[in-house]
């Protein structure tokens, strides 16, 4: 933001390693004057009021456009060596909350996607539901309007069966739950049908797609290194795999724009079925 003197809205030196948030990151004048923020997809949000400084880190480091950017061209199902997996990074809150309107997730050509999640009044910035220093959630805000419910996870904002197992009464957590483990199964699925190198996930270690090697479905320690990282892609599985990691990375998407995480997941269960046996709920995606 430019606070130390150096130029706004540019990182043109190394950062100190293990360097935490401090008190100046939010806390200055100019972190007090910022109102408007630009995502990866080079598309600026305005009118951001308080919640502009959490949108500034909150907002992920790649997005639709990335990944369309490394794929044009290419085709669908063919193992390209030059391409790697594109991580959205952590805490993407910011991008699900914006929807189609910044291009956090991967939108795939052709479909619709929603804009910004407008919730009431009272829960519309970062601070209303976040302690903006320890970032937990006020619950009890939560739960004072969505009665019923013990726990915000079983909230409901939608009312239809999503992931097609027949419950509709569990919260949308449980609707995006479902299809992201569906989706993850038909990318280790993918992989082994299409490309014949199979493919793991290890949530806690970058770049979090390596070779499953022993084929047993997992990934192990010694395998979660970064000299075993996946290198087989195509864009097809790319694609997927990049709206698998956005989903992983936002657990609060429920709360933030459940419907947007909603139509990505389906969305790329739809592409990948063009190739292999996938279930694909039925239901209106959104």
């Amino acid at each position: 933001m430019g606070a130390d003197g150096s130029a706004a809205g540019v990182v043109d030196a190394p950062a100190a390693i293990n360097a935490p948030i401090g008190c100046a990151s939010c806390h200055t004048t100019a972190a007090h004057e910022l109102d408007e923020v630009t995502f990866p997809s080079g598309v600026s949000v305005a009118a951001l009021g308080e919640s502009a400084v959490c949108t500034v880190c909150h907002q992920g480091r790649a997005s639709t456009d990335t990944v369309a950017a490394q794929v044009e061209g290419l085709d669908e199902d063919a193992v390209v060596s030059e391409l790697g997996f594109i991580n959205v990074h952590y805490a993407v809150a910011a991008a699900t909350m914006h929807g189609a309107h910044v291009r956090g997730g991967y939108q795939y050509a052709g479909r619709d996607y929603l804009g910004r999640f407008d919730h009431v009044p009272s829960a519309s910035t970062c601070t209303s539901c976040h302690q903006p220093h320890s970032t937990e959630v006020a619950t009890e805000t939560c739960l004072t309007c969505h009665r019923g419910v013990e726990d915000i996870t079983a909230i409901r904002t939608r009312h239809g069966d999503f992931d097609g197992d027949g419950d509709t009464a569990e919260g949308v957590l449980g609707e995006i739950e479902t299809l992201r483990t569906r989706l993850g199964e038909a990318i280790v699925l993918y992989a082994e049908e299409v490309t014949g190198r199979p493919v793991g996930y290890a949530a806690d270690t970058f770049p979090y797609f390596f070779a499953d090697t022993d084929g047993d479905g997992s990934i192990s320690p010694d395998e979660a290194i970064f000299p075993n990282r996946y290198q087989s892609w195509t864009p097809r599985l790319l694609k997927a795999a990049y709206n698998y990691q956005f989903a992983k990375k936002d657990p609060g998407a429920f709360a933030h724009n459940p419907g947007y995480m909603l139509q990505l997941l389906h969305d790329s269960l739809v592409n990948l079925a063009e190739r292999i046996e996938v279930e694909v709920p039925s239901r209106r995606r959104k």
